[in-house]
């Protein structure tokens, strides 16, 4: 178990890669807090948790609000003495235009969240980190690869990004490292929706969206986002005890970095 005795919050947690992600760190012996801004799906994923023997406990949060991630350390503190990872995956995607015709309220409130958001869950759980930790961001594969209406949600993954890097160089010192993945397609509950979309408005198969999206990496699949949450678990763990700063990119080989 590569977390055993660790205790990971996990922000944004939905029905895909979040869910996948806080199960699957629970099972590699870590103690999870499931935070995201309703219980709909953080309620099942802790009972399924329990039921497989692990620990968790969710909390309702809005990244924005500064009660709310003050809660989410707060809880973690007190049901489990220490903080030692923290997962910073809430989003919000201000919709499929092109930048600048996107709304400027959305744009905001995507950089709210995604920026701000992940900032403000870092300084509320740095404090209790005491005998180091990791912060693990959550990127996008549309900061590298340009994708037509992904504008305003990339532009603010960039921007995590970059404080990725700055928070890596400044928590060093205390033992903390800081980390990015930038993820690609997800086979999950989202792309399953995609794929019965575009099907339906193409008239073609499923298979077929599917098979065409899969043929752009070398690996010839979406990757699983179970199997994503693989490279999470491993910035989070000790195993990655001398990366910081650094970007790993799971995308089946999409995109590859020069």
């Amino acid at each position: 178990m590569i977390l055993k005795d660790d205790v990971v919050i996990v922000s944004g947690v939905g029905a895909g890669l979040g869910a996948r992600l806080a199960a699957r760190a629970a099972a590699e012996g870590a103690k999870v807090v499931l935070a995201a801004r309703s219980g709909n799906v953080t309620d099942q994923v802790v009972k399924e948790i329990t039921a497989a023997g692990g620990d968790a406990v969710a909390v309702l949060c809005d990244v924005r609000k500064q009660e709310d991630v003050e809660r989410v350390a707060a809880t973690a503190v007190e049901q489990y003495g220490k903080i030692t990872g923290l997962v910073n995956s809430a989003y919000s995607h201000p919709g499929f235009t092109d930048l600048l015709e996107t709304p400027d309220k959305q744009l905001r409130r995507a950089m709210d969240v995604i920026l701000h958001g992940s900032l403000g869950m870092s300084r509320a759980v740095v404090p209790h980190m005491s005998g180091g930790g990791s912060i693990v961001n959550v990127g996008t594969m549309s900061t590298r690869k340009p994708m037509r209406g992904e504008g305003g949600y990339a532009v603010a993954k960039a921007a995590m990004g970059c404080a990725t890097q700055y928070m890596a160089l400044e928590l060093g010192e205390k033992g903390i490292r800081v980390n990015q993945a930038i993820l690609g397609w997800l086979d999950g509950p989202g792309v399953r929706f995609f794929l019965t979309m575009t099907a339906e408005e193409k008239g073609i198969t499923e298979q077929e969206v599917y098979d065409d999206i899969a043929s752009r990496n070398p690996l010839n699949r979406i990757p699983p986002d179970e199997a994503c949450a693989g490279a999470i678990l491993y910035l989070l763990s000790s195993l990655a005890s001398e990366v910081t700063g650094a970007t790993i990119d799971v995308n089946g080989g999409e995109y590859m970095p020069a």
